[in-house]
Parts: structure tokens; sequence; C-alpha cells
């Protein structure tokens, strides 16, 4: 079965290629940056550049289809271009008539919980995108899951990041309202499914996770999952719209919306007596809430250096080892196996008791920082005298680590090359005081502990560079790449 899967690069729509792609469909992605994003997608995934609100963009792109899943949507508003008329209803209408012309068996279109009776601004906007799917002629569907999280999502992924950063957290109101989240496998399971069941036609389904939760709760939840105490401060809901858009304005990542207040509000959650399709339409077993959460936890996305914010530099610390008892092979599997003895004791490495004995590629390595809390990195390349680790979501700095050695005129060298800037505002502030020296200490740190280890000697030495435009695009795109090429893998090996 040939599949079009229209905005197929957010949380919900990455998952769900992923699914069809494991059920040996073929898939074809509508995305506004098809040919960036090809290389997140699994092998044989082929992408159509086009914007669901400009229909010029996506004629042809169901053409060969069986099933169009019609994801792309927004949830927040940036006029003029980006309003829920133009996008999600407008857009909504070019892909119903794009299924038509294409001769497509079936539509299904992922709405969200409480459309049919919301009175938010996007709420209403997807109850009359489910209207303009009825009109489809052949089949339809309209799936409603309540928020769909998972690495990198909008909502609880950002969550997770404030109470990594911030020792304290607005909490809408009591921060007691309820919605029902589920899990984004959970969700793009049932979206396949949908995709292949020739007997769910023309219904409207609701499909939630395992359990109810809310703002706080998630807070408690989060805070004993990373190991982080933080105070919860109550924040009116009267002023709760316009407070978190100021605190966007100036950077900080807020796990709300305007938008998606008003949607809580509207009660995103299974209506008591109705029917939750996950479970007794699909029969799929929910995740469990604490299970998703620790999931989220160990499992967000890496954070790149085009997503920091401020200045972008480069940093080498770099020693020249004479004398050593190993040569650059040796050294570099002894940092391998021995890399949390090696960093200095501010920077404690949480074990985890499914690591390997040394590090390998794909490894995620939950660190201890002063100040911050828990954080992470990923080892995002592994070759035979060098490795590349980027950051993980939740980092004070958005960027990547490269450690290398090798043999360099009667000594061992060993170098560690930073290229990093502010994961955010408030990061970038802490950089430009106390971080900025820590982050030094650190590396230095780390280089005299490696000369230690050897049994030689050497003078470490430091250089320090802005990046410029061109410089940080050669370094996100290296990075970029080794993330890509990372999910990749863990895609194909999952498969396998």
């Amino acid at each position: 079965m040939k599949v079009l899967v229209t905005g197929g690069t957010g949380v919900i729509g990455d998952s769900v290629v992923q699914a069809l792609h494991a059920r040996d469909h073929t898939v074809r992605v509508l995305t506004r940056n098809a040919g960036r994003d090809q290389r997140w997608w699994p092998s044989g995934v082929d992408g159509w550049a086009g914007d669901v609100s400009d229909e010029r963009t996506i004629r042809g792109s169901a053409a060969g289809c069986d099933v169009v899943i019609h994801i792309a949507g927004i949830a927040a508003e940036e006029p003029p271009d980006r309003t829920f008329q133009r996008v999600n209803i407008e857009g909504t209408r070019y892909v119903v008539l794009e299924a038509e012309r294409s001769g497509v068996r079936k539509l299904i279109y992922v709405s969200s919980l409480g459309a049919d009776r919301g009175t938010s601004e996007y709420h209403k906007s997807k109850s009359v995108a489910e209207d303009v799917v009825r009109t489809f002629t052949r089949d339809w569907l309209v799936l409603r899951p309540g928020a769909v999280y998972g690495p990198g999502d909008e909502h609880l992924s950002v969550l997770l990041r404030m109470v990594r950063t911030l020792p304290v957290i607005p909490t809408i109101g009591s921060g007691a309202r309820e919605f029902q989240p589920i899990w984004h496998e959970d969700f793009a399971a049932a979206t396949a499914a949908a995709a292949e069941r020739d007997d769910l036609r023309c219904r409207s389904l609701d499909l939630g996770g395992a359990e109810l939760t809310s703002q706080s709760d998630l807070v408690r939840r989060f805070s004993e999952l990373t190991g982080r105490e933080v105070v919860q401060a109550p924040v009116p809901a009267t002023v709760a719209s316009w407070g978190l858009r100021a605190l966007g304005a100036i950077g900080v990542d807020v796990p709300f919306t305007g938008e998606q207040l008003d949607m809580l509000a509207d009660g995103n959650v299974v209506p008591p007596g109705s029917a939750n399709a996950l479970t007794e339409v699909f029969g799929i077993v929910p995740t469990r809430l604490d299970d998703g959460l620790r999931r989220l936890v160990d499992e967000q996305p890496a954070q790149l250096p085009s997503e920091g914010r401020g200045t972008a530099s480069r940093k080498r610390y770099w020693v020249d080892i004479r004398g050593s008892q190993y040569d650059a092979d040796q050294l570099f599997t002894h940092l391998r196996e021995h890399l949390s003895a090696l960093l200095p004791a501010t920077v404690r490495v949480k074990p985890d008791s499914d690591a390997a004995p040394m590090l390998v590629e794909g490894q995620t390595l939950t660190l201890e920082l002063p100040l911050r809390g828990d954080v992470q990195v990923r080892v995002a390349e592994m070759a035979d005298q060098h490795m590349s680790l980027i950051t993980v979501a939740g980092h004070p700095i958005a960027g990547a680590v490269r450690l290398l050695t090798s043999n360099d005129d009667g000594a061992v060298r060993f170098e560690i090359q930073v290229y990093d800037r502010p994961a955010s505002a408030i990061d970038e502030v802490v950089m430009r005081t106390v971080g900025g020296w820590l982050q030094r200490s650190v590396w230095i740190d780390l280089a005299q502990n490696v000369i230690r280890a050897s049994g030689g000697e050497g003078r470490v030495q430091t250089e320090e560079k802005e990046l410029d435009d061109r410089e940080l695009e050669v370094v996100d795109d290296w990075a970029r790449t080794l993330s890509a090429q990372l999910s990749r893998n863990a895609t194909s090996s999952g498969r396998d």
C-alpha cells in the first residue's frame, strides 16, 4: 500500500511514518522542507516539497497513493501567513481536493480530542476541517487524539525542559486542569492500523492515553524522574495567556500557548461514557504515563547549534602528551572505557544499568551539572580515534563536542573541540557569567586528567573564536547529519 502523509516531520508525523514503514508500506511525505528533512526518514521514504496552504505546491502529491493521512496543521497562529483559516481549514480543503483528483480510496484526518465540542479558536478550526473531510466522496476517517507526547513535542517536552532549567515553574491557576495525553507510538500504531482496515470508514474516533494528568501532576513526576526540586508558582488563568507570551518573547520555553490554554479549558479528555478507540477499536494497550514520561526523559531529541541563542563559538583544548604509556588508539580506548572517571568531580555521570562497558554510538549520558541538575548528551558518532557528542534538549548549551586522539611527532595528542551557543535567553546570561568559566574549567580538567591517566606530561593549550553565519551553518549541518544518521540507524536496527 502507498500512503501520503502530510506534515510528516513533527512528533506525530514522524512516528506515523516510522509505523507505516515498519509495516512495509510505501510512504511519501508532504512537507515544506522535503529535501532537508529527507535525511531523517527511513530508507525508501520519499518526499514531496509542498505547503498545504498553497494548493499549487501539493498538486500531484497523492498521485498513485491508496491512502492519504492528513496531519499537517498548526496549534498556534503566526499571522498573517500561518493562521487557522489558511492552514487548518483551507489546507485541509486543498488536501481533500488532491485526494479526490488522485482517486485515493481512503482519507484519514488527524484532528484533536474535544474538537467536536470545543470553543477555542483552535478547536473551532479543527471542527470545520472535520466537516471538510466528510465531503470526501470515498472512505474517510477522523481521528481525535489527546495531547500526543513524545521526544521533542511542544507540550510535555517543553515542561520537562522547564523542570530541568528553571528553579520556579509558572503553574496555570491551580495547575489542576486535566487532560489525557497519549504516547506517540501508541497513536502512530492506531493510525497505521486505521489505514489498513477496510471496516473503519466514515467515522470519528476519540483516542486517549491510559490516565488523566495535569500540569501540577506532571511537574511532580518530572521532578522525581530528573532528581531536581522545583517550586510551582501559580499564575491566575486570567493573566496566564499574556504572561506566557511575554516569557516566549524573551526566549523562555513555555509548556502552553494561549491557544493550548483555551484547548485545555475545553476539556482535552475522552468524555465519560464515550469509547476510547485506542483500546476499544484498535485493541492497543496504552503506555502507562509513568513509563511514557520515563522514556520522554531519556529520549529527548538533539539540541543543535542553530536552535540556540546568542553568539556561536568554537573552543579548542588540546595537549601533546610526551612519555605516554598509550599510543593514540590505546588512549582513545581508555577514554571510551573511563570517560565518567576522567571528567572532573563537578560533573557526575549518572550510572545506567543498561550501559555497555565502554561508550558506544547512540548511547545517551545523563550528567549532573552544578546549578543545573540533570542534563544529557548523546554519542552521535564513534570512529577509530574520535567520538562526537551532541547535546540533548534541556542542556544549557546547544551544540556538539568532539574528542580526538592522534599520534603527532613523537607525542600523543588529545583534543577537545566544542561548537556551541547558549540554549536559551536565560542560559545566555548564565554562560556570560559563571557558566562560561565553569564550562572552560571542566574541559581543561578533563584534559589534565587524561594526561595523568596516560602517565605522560604535557601542557593544555586553549583557543576560542566566534563563528560567523557561514561557519555556524557548516557546523549545524554536520551535527544535523550525525543526528539524522543516528536516527536512521536506530530505525533500521529496530526494524531488523
